[in-house]
């Protein structure tokens, strides 16, 4: 399984448009983060190449993300909740519809809205506007795992502040982003896991995200061998700073970064 972290953002991006901050205005290219995304590729011998690829969330800068990936069919799109910079690249699918119809998961009340926002991406086949993305939108649910293939996903369920949202696990590899709390009844999910992806925004509490030091908390409390963190605002200190101060065994994910497992 390999995995390609997109985005690594918050819902700003950074750098965020007016700072000056040292993040901001770092030359690291490290220190530049897309919003939240990633794509997963699983060896399937039922995929015509042999690969499914599965993408997690699809945010404002998906366009910009995948010029730098190898144009290639995307099995399925999870998607964690309906925050639009998680969902704001869905219009940009257009291009893959060569491949045939692309089917986005996501749960019921995540679903409706986007049916709300953009209307057009999700009307039935016959009465498709030309040159739409063709999508299909299919409803999942916490604990009932969804095959692509041969390939089992597994939703669970994390709270975002008050929102319930989603996390995935794909065989070792677990993506929760977002996340502020999760119930001990989620946890029995998680176990195994070798990989995570996980949210930590910053070292500040904020109400609706885990800051750094919860993030290394939860992951410890599981037991992950490495974890990797995603969805980081400017408030950190610069990548090279902040790594180096991490324990053993937690790293700043960056856009483009590929993890084997």
């Amino acid at each position: 399984m390999k995995i390609t972290i997109l985005g690594t953002g918050t819902s700003t991006g950074v750098p965020q448009l007016g700072c000056r901050c040292t993040v901001c205005t770092s030359t690291d290219p490290r220190d530049r983060r897309l919003r939240c995304s990633s794509l997963v590729e699983v060896p399937d011998d039922t995929a015509q190449d042999g690969v499914r690829r599965i993408l997690l969330d699809c945010s404002p800068d998906f366009r910009q993300q995948m010029l730098r990936i190898d144009f290639k069919p995307l099995d399925a799109i999870f998607i964690t909740h309906e925050h639009y910079d998680h969902v704001g690249g869905l219009d940009d699918l257009r291009p893959f519809s060569v491949f045939g119809d692309i089917v986005v998961y996501g749960e019921p009340f995540c679903a409706n809205h986007l049916r709300e926002r953009i209307p057009y991406c999700f009307t039935p086949k016959d009465k498709r506007y030309p040159g739409v993305p063709a999508i299909d939108l299919e409803d999942i649910l916490p604990h009932q795992p969804v095959r692509v293939g041969k390939v089992e996903v597994m939703p669970l369920r994390v709270m975002h502040g008050k929102l319930p949202i989603l996390g995935f696990r794909i065989g070792a590899f677990a993506y929760i982003t977002d996340m502020k709390t999760i119930d001990d009844a989620e946890l029995p999910y998680l176990e195994g896991v070798e990989t995570m992806i996980l949210n930590a925004l910053r070292h500040e509490p904020h109400p609706s995200h885990q800051t750094i030091e919860e993030a290394i908390a939860f992951s410890r409390r599981i037991g992950t061998p490495e974890t990797y963190f995603i969805h980081m605002s400017h408030h950190i200190r610069p990548h090279a700073i902040e790594e180096a101060a991490l324990p053993p065994h937690f790293h700043l994910a960056y856009d483009g970064q590929e993890i084997v497992i």
